[in-house]
């Protein structure tokens, strides 16, 4: 039995905690909903994928940082400082009267957001033990999950009976309430409050960023907005490579470095941020073509498109419990590597998939996919946090969700253009092999548009063509775009194979139970020596 720290509320800093979390997760779901309202309101459709890029981007960019000040300032005031950004953030988002006004806001929301996710997590891993940490970095990542899950339904009802503008607003109340419980049941820390001059890196900070934010807009906008052999990517991608060549120089000699390169030498360390970016490759960029193969090729209604993911999800959720139960009895490597084989099953599942499957086949397969992933998530932040001393969970915290993050941002953009690289391929292969002249002419045209073709898909009746052709054409959409679907699932398979290989080099490491830990110290303490006469 663990004794209770002086200072610390567990239960109001825990309710804090989840509180805080989830609404932070919630915000980057629940606004996708809104967004045809929001645009219609604002006239802003040129611009409208920066409300979500420009969350994405300060989140993703603060993360690094604030992991290493809260290693020297402590995890509460740094905590604070992100649900106060994130509550005013959230609050001039709902007064916005432009995009731009809202895109701008977005970014500051960001910031904060990026605080609370990894500082959450940190917390956790500083008032509890290694025992109880398992079994709640598990709780946490299923209330990710489940933010998920839910994020489109709340958006979605907000707007239907209020308005867009609460989508915001509602984290306000409930966000004073996080730091309120917070800044009570969190009176004292044990870690973080630096005793000489702190030293910070401010020319890492100064290189990180820029260089972080021109990869991430490079990413999302690449290939879209501007050709990936264009001058724009290579100013974009140059900068950004020279800026982290500079920032690796300047981390070496900096004394209290935002990102310790030196980290990466614990093989742990490496080996689960490893892990973590190949699972974010695959996950992230994957899934989000699941609702429009969905909607598109098995008919299913734009709502029930939208709750697609709701079996995944639960299956993530019900897979993060157990999979910090099993850490109790079982090394990193054994969870790590069946939850990496499970999601290459589901991986391959998925890519069976077509024209003639069933609804009830692909919640199957995404359950499948979804308890793989359920077991991976939680044990790469126990088992990473495990390895260090609480003086340095801010930093190593934040890397693990940093990797993560940018992981999944890469993978969006290469099975993005994965996808369309095969539509293109599939639709020309189709068109030259269809023996219905009209028909053929009608698919050799769309080769090019592969941006109308899903379109298509869920309105056939766009198509201006006599029955008989138009029912060829989108039997021939229907297959072209089912394998591409097909190619991006084996890609991202093979992203997950690589993972496999990396949670076998994870090292024998495992969870020390308190009863352990208690023997061992025991065995450590000095002998009473013998009194003399």
């Amino acid at each position: 039995m663990t004794v209770q720290q002086p200072g610390i509320n567990r239960r109001l800093v825990l309710t804090g905690l989840i509180i805080g979390m989830f609404f932070s997760a919630l915000e980057q779901t629940v606004v996708g909903t809104a967004m045809p309202t929001i645009i219609a309101e604002l006239n802003g459709f040129s611009i409208f994928a920066w409300v979500t890029t420009a969350y994405l981007i300060t989140s993703t960019t603060v993360t690094p940082i604030v992991g290493k000040l809260s290693d020297l300032y402590g995890r509460r005031l740094l905590y604070l400082i992100g649900v106060i950004i994130f509550i005013i953030g959230s609050g001039l988002c709902a007064t916005a009267s432009s995009m731009e006004q809202l895109v701008l806001y977005r970014g500051l929301q960001g910031i904060g957001g990026g605080m609370i996710m990894p500082l959450s997590q940190t917390i956790i891993g500083d008032i509890f033990t290694a025992e109880q940490r398992a079994k709640w970095q598990g709780v946490f990542g299923a209330l990710f999950g489940l933010s998920s899950v839910i994020g489109p339904f709340i958006g979605g009802f907000i707007v239907d009976t209020i308005s867009w503008h609460w989508i915001f607003l509602i984290n306000v109340p409930f966000g004073l309430l996080s730091a309120l419980l917070l800044f009570v049941g969190l009176k004292y820390e044990n870690v973080g409050r630096p005793t000489d001059k702190v030293s910070i890196d401010y020319l890492g900070i100064i290189t990180l960023i820029p260089a972080l934010v021109l990869l991430l807009i490079g990413l999302n906008f690449g290939g879209d907005k501007f050709d990936w052999a264009s001058g724009t990517s290579f100013m974009l991608f140059g900068g950004s490579i020279a800026l982290l060549l500079l920032f690796g120089f300047i981390e070496n000699k900096a004394k209290e470095p935002i990102l310790d390169l030196s980290l990466f030498k614990n093989r742990v360390f490496a080996t689960t941020n490893a892990l973590g970016f190949l699972l974010g490759l695959g996950m992230f960029g994957a899934i989000m073509f699941v609702p429009m193969f969905m909607q598109g090729i098995l008919g299913v209604t734009p709502t029930q498109a939208g709750s697609t993911m709701t079996p995944m999800m639960i299956a993530l959720i019900t897979a993060s419990i157990i999979g910090g139960r099993l850490l109790l009895r079982l090394q990193y490597r054994t969870v790590l590597t069946s939850g990496m084989l499970i999601t290459v099953v589901g991986f391959f599942l998925m890519s069976t998939m077509g024209p003639t499957s069933k609804e009830y086949t692909a919640y199957l397969y995404m359950i499948v996919m979804g308890f793989g992933m359920g077991l991976v998530m939680p044990t790469l932040m126990i088992a990473v946090q495990n390895e260090f001393p609480k003086s340095r969970l801010g930093a190593v915290t934040s890397s693990a969700t940093f990797f993560r993050s940018i992981g999944g941002t890469i993978g969006i953009t290469i099975l993005n253009a994965v996808m369309n690289q095969s539509l293109q391929d599939n639709m020309k292969e189709v068109a030259a092999g269809q023996q219905n002249p009209a028909a053929g002419q009608i698919l050799t045209d769309l080769s090019e548009k592969t941006d109308a073709l899903f379109g298509l898909l869920v309105t056939p009746g766009l198509l201006a063509v006599p029955k008989e052709i138009g029912s060829i054409v989108i039997t021939s959409i229907e297959t072209a775009w089912s394998d591409a679907f097909t190619t991006v699932f084996l890609t991202g398979l093979i992203f997950i194979a690589i993972g496999v290989g990396v949670a076998l080099s994870v090292g024998n490491g495992k969870i020390k139970r308190d009863k352990e830990l208690q023997q061992e110290a025991s065995k450590e303490e000095p002998a009473l020596e013998p009194a003399t006469e």
